[in-house]
């Protein structure tokens, strides 16, 4: 076959990407995003199609069920148009780039993406789903694709215009409004604002869907912490509660859902997230050091039970990172391998107890006629107890029989991408809770997926975005430098290796050196050397995971208060002034950037040294972790190594060589102590 030929058929077959492969063997003429694919656009004078999904994507699914698997349909965007396939979890930045272009159109934004572009890459027009005939009260996709082929070739002029609207306004996204920077007050006063928008009954941001955001619970946390207002602790405890005991949980596997269909938390988007339960984690760890609530410790095992179950993938020396997602479909239904129908659970527990069973059905709400389309979803929104001891080692019995059940249905989809940022979240979450709850196991496992990503996607110091069967693909982002920076900074924190400080300096440096806005200050999201996308977005809002821009100032802060090194803080400081004047139009959508800039200027640093093995050291340690002041940062240190000069902490541990705690917060740092009840009694105060 030519190679002309060769390039007008299906070219997926040669992805790794689970979503594109699923797409391999459809009748569209399907390309990758690369510059030898615009080339090809340029050289047949049409048009793009670009689609963006994901693999646990369902609406993604039934358009491709619909049309790009029909024959007729695919013979019409063959025709009329170069189509391009990018799966939006290897390619975040065209994501962010194309979803941006479609909301400046007015249009609300999502998946599948469905964008027109110029042989350039340029966007003139958008959708999202569009159904095969018309429903829904929008067209067949046969319409729209040659209405937009005949604007395209009969009206140049008007394409033009739209094309060079959007580009302007793409610019102009990328430049944020400066302003004043945030004092503490100010802070609070915002988190105080932010809970009007709550659902005083069933948690989460009022209205449905609900969608977890964990950084907006973090933030009222810390401000609750500060101020004792009563009204923030119980807008995230009813919101965190809801959430650990709704359907939007997996009661059986554990592990969350990434949405809530509903205003109460029962009937979830079924795909699970690496990301969202990694924000899970952190979130149940932070707030179980205040509340010790047992349901938190409780969802944080299972959730990472399931996590070490059911999503580490890896290379043939048996070592691996952790999996992006689980589909929401399984047998072509969404939900269908983890919803019940009453018959079902009796058959599964005919030899228990029926005393038992009942009171596990009335609990966990299993009813004749289900609660979801037929079905039963597993939750106890109404019915949370905690009940007996007794009694809950009896629900954890037909919890583990009915696991082992759902075991040998067909399973939905793992996409086993490991990708960088999303497992540098993980990794982060994970040391955090394993020093919180005592458990190693945890830190070996985070410990392990972070030496497969260095091992797999670092190249001279710089990463690549994703890794998938044995292939490392893709340019870095911000997000990708940002969120394994912030994970080796957790992992010294968690052992006291100084390797991974000393890697997160080295991170901040090719940060500075690849993403930086010299000009407009803050952080692109592409790095200067990738040349296949039309501008390069600049950005502090979060999207499902907390900004690049928000990570990195996070990052500088800590670096900070952990080095006395004052240019991660004059960094920092740009940073925020170059988005403050967006975080007052929109702080809960530049939440996580209030996060960081809460902690460069209210860190409580708690710096522990001594012998290895001491025992105080290790009670202190121990203490430390389970510490539940605000915005804290452990800075292990081992005997034999000092701190810099110009940290805060340097002069008071000058001369000391037994097992030491020291309190630095703001100017000041706290007198030596020396032992377990001495340090708790400063923590407790």
């Amino acid at each position: 076959m030519s190679s002309h030929a060769e390039s007008l058929v299906n070219q997926l077959r040669h992805e790794t990407s689970p979503y594109l492969l699923q797409h391999q063997d459809n009748p569209v003429h399907w390309h990758s995003w690369s510059e030898e694919t615009l080339a090809l656009a340029k050289a047949h004078q049409k048009p793009i199609l670009l689609s963006v999904g994901y693999a646990a994507c369902h609406w993604c699914h039934v358009m491709a069920h619909e049309s790009f698997e029909n024959e007729d349909i695919a013979q019409v965007m063959n025709a009329l148009f170069i189509n391009v396939k990018v799966d939006r979890e290897e390619r975040p930045d065209l994501d962010l780039i194309y979803q941006s272009a479609l909301a400046l159109m007015g249009e609300q934004g999502g998946w599948p993406l469905t964008m027109f572009l110029t042989p350039d890459g340029e966007p003139f027009w958008g959708g999202t789903y569009f159904p095969s005939t018309p429903r829904y009260g929008r067209p067949g996709f046969t319409q729209v694709l040659q209405h937009i082929s005949s604007t395209y070739n009969s009206a140049p002029g008007r394409v033009r215009q739209n094309v060079e609207s959007l580009r302007e306004a793409l610019t102009q996204l990328s430049k944020p409004e400066a302003g004043e920077s945030l004092d503490a007050e100010e802070i609070d006063l915002i988190s105080l604002g932010i809970t009007r928008h709550f659902d005083t009954t069933f948690g989460g941001l009022a209205g449905a869907p609900k969608f977890p955001h964990f950084p907006t619970l973090l933030r009222l946390w810390g401000s609750h912490k500060r101020t004792a207002n009563p009204i923030l602790m119980s807008t995230v405890t009813t919101t965190l509660d809801a959430m650990c005991e709704g359907g939007i949980y997996d009661h059986l596997g554990g592990g969350l859902s990434r949405y809530s269909t509903d205003e109460e938390w029962l009937a979830p988007h079924f795909e699970k997230m690496l990301y969202d339960n990694a924000a899970f984690i952190e979130c149940l760890t932070q707030i179980w050091t205040e509340t010790g609530n047992p349901l938190y410790e409780q969802r944080a095992a299972e959730t990472v039970a399931w996590l070490l179950r059911e999503m580490v993938v890896g290379d043939a020396h048996g070592e691996g990172g952790f999996a992006g997602t689980l589909d929401a479909d399984s047998e072509g239904e969404e939900g269908r391998f983890y919803v019940w129908s009453e018959p079902e659970i009796d058959s599964h527990l005919a030899e228990m107890d029926p005393e038992i069973i009942n009171g596990f059905k009335t609990v966990y709400d299993v009813t004749s006629g289900g609660n979801w389309e037929g079905n039963t979803i597993l939750n106890r929104r109404r019915m949370r107890g905690p009940y007996s001891a007794e009694r809950e080692a009896d629900f954890g019995k037909i919890r583990a029989l009915l696991l082992c059940a759902r075991a040998s249905r067909p399973r939905p989809t793992l996409d086993d991408k490991v990708l960088a940022d999303w497992n540098g979240m993980m990794i982060a979450a994970l040391s955090r809770a394993a020093r919180t709850f005592d458990r190693p196991d945890w830190l070996d496992a985070a410990l392990q997926a972070h030496a497969f990503v260095i091992k797999s996607l670092e190249r001279d110091g710089r990463f690549l975005h994703s890794w998938c069967r044995g292939e490392a693909r893709h340019p870095g982002t911000l997000d990708d430098h940002a969120q394994m920076a912030l994970a080796s900074i957790a992992l010294f924190e968690a052992t006291g290796k100084r390797v991974f400080l000393e890697r997160a300096i080295d991170a901040a440096e090719i940060i500075e050196a690849n993403f930086a806005d010299t000009a407009g200050g803050g952080y692109y999201l592409s790095a200067a050397d990738t040349l296949d996308v039309i501008t390069r977005p600049k950005t502090a809002s979060d999207n499902a995971t907390p900004s690049g821009n928000a990570v990195t100032a996070e990052i500088l802060a800590r670096l900070f208060h952990l080095t006395g090194n004052d240019t991660y803080r004059r960094r920092a400081d740009t940073l925020f002034k170059t988005f403050s004047g967006d975080i007052a139009k929109s702080p809960i959508a530049l939440v996580s950037l209030i996060n960081a800039k809460d902690l460069l200027d209210h860190a409580q640093v708690i710096v522990l040294t001594g012998p290895e093995g001491d025992h105080e050291l290790t009670q202190m340690t121990n203490i430390a972790w389970k510490s539940a002041i605000p915005n804290r940062i452990i800075h292990p240190l081992l005997a034999s190594d000092s701190l810099p000069e110009n940290h805060l902490a340097a002069g008071a541990l000058l001369t000391i060589k037994q097992a030491t705690a020291v309190i630095c917060h703001g100017q000041t740092c706290s007198l030596p102590v020396h032992s377990g009840d001495e340090l708790r009694a400063i923590v407790e105060q």
